[in-house]
């Protein structure tokens, strides 16, 4: 196997953030504690959240959310969702006892196709849960409208899209609910670690007991779930049916030491961004990823097309010969995933664009270094291939 000259993802970590975790160490306090309470403020500050809980992972984030809506906002019934995504997007749907309802993607954003969610929605639907994918925002407008007309709340799954924007604002904080990933690949990188986001106390409150067994100890003391009395029993208290998806305190530790590198960690994507937009923008052999409003830039999806139409798969082990990383987008249609046997859902309707993806799609990656003369090679194998 060659070596790798373009991988699909790589570290953002630097001195400092073995330095957080070694001050961790010493202070001999592992589980969740003050450096994990300080970076979930730094974090709902840095992106205009109301309150920011973090837990031990997107998809235990993504668990958290459905279930808010659940026991908290006692929503019953089916949620819509685009039929392209990753597998802890769906499972807690049903996991919540929710059914899914899968409407079809614009093959040109990979986002939810907002023209067929209306004709998908049933006397039982409750929610839209919008999956904003590899950096790109979805639709929120159309989202919205459809939305208010037939009084749904909308979720966001943001764990790939952290710091993109729509209408100026970002992704996150468009639905009730938004949820976040710290994952190796992903804009920002704790080991492990994912955000809940929200706009009140009450949901975080709620979302603090949910991930912690249940227990009421890391409640603010006017919250709604339980009035405190001082007494050490208060610590063992149980109000909700929780889980235990705490993260780690070192994972608060590096979020803070990762926060900081924030805008260098976007313009090295963006720099990424316009070579790889040099060498493929005009679109000859691949479509790439059409924007709406400001993208964090992920990574790069591309479809082939032209006189790569039709040979993703032949393309895909050029560039694995060449040293060059890629995987398809996301999970590709997830209606054909073998698992869909053992789900609750329902899916009607053409779901043209989810298949385009999943037969001529792709990605490669980016991040904090320089991918340039990863994209060179890219370039070049294309070239040998055409």
């Amino acid at each position: 196997m060659a070596d790798v000259v373009y991988p699909l993802a790589s570290s953002t970590w630097g001195a400092e953030e073995i330095e957080a975790i070694q001050d961790v160490i010493a202070s001999d306090m592992y589980t969740m504690g003050r450096r994990v309470k300080q970076f979930e403020q730094e974090y709902a500050d840095h992106f205009d959240h109301g309150y920011a809980v973090m837990c031990n992972s997107g998809s235990s984030a993504n668990l958290l959310m459905l279930s808010l809506l659940k026991l908290k906002y006692k929503l019953t019934g089916d949620i819509i969702v685009p039929a392209v995504g990753w597998s802890t997007s769906y499972f807690p749907v049903n996991q919540n006892g929710f059914k899914l309802n899968f409407v079809d993607v614009d093959p040109q954003t990979y986002n939810i196709d907002t023209t067929k969610i209306e004709q998908a929605i049933t006397p039982n639907t409750c929610a839209i849960m919008a999956i904003n994918l590899l950096g790109n925002p979805c639709d929120f407008d159309a989202i919205y409208k459809i939305a208010d007309k037939h009084n749904l709340f909308v979720i966001e799954d943001n764990c790939e899209s952290m710091g993109a924007k729509y209408n100026g604002r970002y992704t996150g904080s468009h639905g009730i609910i938004g949820t976040q990933s710290f994952f190796f690949s992903h804009h920002m990188q704790t080991m492990e670690g994912g955000m809940v986001t929200i706009d009140n106390q009450e949901d975080a409150d709620w979302l603090r007991s949910l991930r912690a067994h249940g227990w009421c100890r890391d409640l603010s003391p006017d919250n709604p779930l339980f009035q405190k009395t001082g007494s050490w029993k208060d610590n063992f208290t149980f109000v909700t049916p929780g889980y235990a998806v705490r993260p780690l305190e070192m994972s608060g530790a590096v979020g803070s030491k990762q926060l900081k590198k924030w805008d260098k960690i976007m313009s090295a994507r963006i720099k990424n961004k316009e070579h790889f937009f040099s060498k493929f923008g005009d679109e000859k052999y691949l479509k790439l990823q059409k924007t709406q409003g400001e993208s964090s830039w992920f990574s790069f999806g591309c479809i082939c097309t032209g006189e790569l139409a039709g040979r993703r798969d032949e393309l895909v082990t050029a560039l694995t010969r060449a040293g060059i990383q890629s995987r398809p987008l996301a999970s590709g249609n997830w209606l054909r995933q073998p698992v869909m046997s053992m789900l609750d859902y329902t899916a009607t309707g053409d779901y043209s664009g989810a298949d385009l993806i999943e037969d001529e799609g792709f990605f490669v990656g980016n991040g904090m270094q320089d991918v340039t003369k990863g994209i060179d090679a890219m370039y070049e194998v294309i070239q040998k291939l055409v």
